[in-house]
């Protein structure tokens, strides 16, 4: 029997799916967003068109109609299109697809903030007790903006990592080591940071507090191995 996550998901999915076989405003918002959707979760894993096609068995074709609205996947075809852009479906049904408010494009209201997580784990939760949420309306922008939450002990892993592009942040609470090219720098709340992030680096909180980090990636990076999954609500 299905997890009720699970069937929620595929309940949504298939209720998006059912809109979007009937002509009309909703039908085409619906499309349009998850193309966008789509589109930016394929270049912020940096594949092309081509690569997509090759992990999803779909044309390249086929799949450029759906990044512009011009086709409406099935179910099955969106989670082809999920399990090879390394997330799970829910991501694309965690708002409301077919709000047609101005304000969708713009503003990301605290319970609708989208989570990245681990999608390997059978959990949810971050074997690393790190957690990000993304802040900002989609991934179709030259940047990111997102908040990161380390548990106490937490870190980003206990290897230093580099990938291209750059990333600045502040610490807005508790006490947060960050490791940049083998050196580490102690940073409290206020503190704020910006570097190369091809540099080797890593996030780590030695405190006894949850630490919280506001960051921006430019360009839109999603850290290695992490991927979107369900939404968290406060």
């Amino acid at each position: 029997m299905p997890k009720p996550e699970a069937k929620k998901v595929t309940e949504r999915a298939e209720a998006a799916s059912a809109s979007a076989d009937h002509d009309g405003p909703s039908s085409d918002a619906i499309a349009q967003r998850l193309g966008e959707d789509i589109r930016g979760l394929r270049k912020a894993r940096g594949m092309t068109l081509a690569d997509l096609a090759r992990r999803t068995g779909r044309s390249v074709g086929f799949l450029s109609q759906i990044e512009n609205g011009l086709k409406k996947p099935s179910v099955g075809s969106l989670q082809s299109i999920s399990d090879a852009l390394g997330i799970g479906i829910g991501w694309f049904f965690q708002n409301d697809m077919a709000d047609e408010s101005e304000e969708r494009q713009y503003i990301v209201r605290r319970d609708q903030r989208r989570r990245l997580n681990y999608t390997s784990l059978a959990s949810s939760a971050d074997y690393l007790g790190m957690t990000d949420y993304l802040l900002s309306p989609n991934l179709a922008g030259q940047h990111a903006l997102v908040v990161s939450e380390y548990a106490p002990g937490a870190s980003s892993g206990d290897d230093t990592y580099g990938h291209d592009g750059e990333e600045s942040g502040i610490v807005l609470s508790g006490i947060v080591d960050l490791e940049i090219d083998g050196k580490v720098y102690r940073l409290d709340a206020g503190d704020s940071f910006q570097f190369d992030s091809t540099l080797p680096h890593r996030y780590h909180n030695p405190g006894m507090e949850v630490a919280v980090v506001l960051m921006a990636l430019v360009p839109i990076a999603l850290r290695f191995g992490h991927s979107t999954d369900e939404i968290e609500h406060d």
